[in-house]
């Protein structure tokens, strides 16, 4: 689907663009995605609930620790561990987790709400910000509705969460065609 805008006519014939609901909350996680600490992406999350943004996040290392450009350096890069595996050795949280977990801090249900993702490489090019296994564990969890994402060539993603819990019902995690980091490992 293509992030686009809509127009508003006024009554003195003069048109007025505004941007679509979901590329003005796409445009907020891209400003979250600045935030980000790792030398490897820049990935922002907005949770929107009942049209307010409820919480964000972005890649970052836990509060209080020192994160990658602080230490100058990118543990997974030094242990050559591919895009979307080995989380665990990783100093950094997902945007998706700092979300729901900032939700959390604050006592927000996010029961029925949607998540915005967005993403970009190191060099600040477009990726595919499709959700990790355990980002999407999360946010299933969490009750979230939908999960719309921006994708490398500049349109987004909608998907329904009830669709990934009704997938891995009948299929196993590891059958789930949209993984993040194929796109990003086959440039490595």
């Amino acid at each position: 689907m293509k992030i686009d805008t809509w127009n508003l006519s006024e009554p003195n014939g003069q048109t007025i663009m505004r941007p679509s609901k979901d590329k003005y909350y796409i445009d907020i996680a891209k400003q979250v995605a600045q935030r980000s600490t790792c030398f490897r992406v820049k990935i922002g999350a907005v949770i929107i609930n009942d049209d307010q943004v409820i919480a964000t996040g972005y890649v970052g290392a836990p509060r209080k620790t020192r994160d990658c450009l602080e230490r100058e350096n990118c543990l997974r890069n030094e242990l050559k561990i591919p895009h979307g595996q080995r989380y665990e050795l990783c100093r950094s949280v997902h945007g998706e987790q700092n979300a729901i977990i900032n939700a959390a801090r604050a006592g927000v249900s996010l029961l029925g709400g949607d998540m915005f993702i967005y993403a970009e490489d190191k060099e600040g090019n477009l990726i595919n910000a499709l959700p990790c296994f355990i980002c999407k564990k999360m946010m299933i969890n969490a009750g979230l509705g939908r999960a719309v994402c921006s994708t490398k060539n500049g349109e987004y993603k909608i998907f329904n969460i009830q669709d990934w819990i009704q997938d891995w019902q009948t299929k196993d995690v590891l059958d789930d065609q949209q993984q993040y980091g194929k796109d990003q490992n086959k440039e490595e």
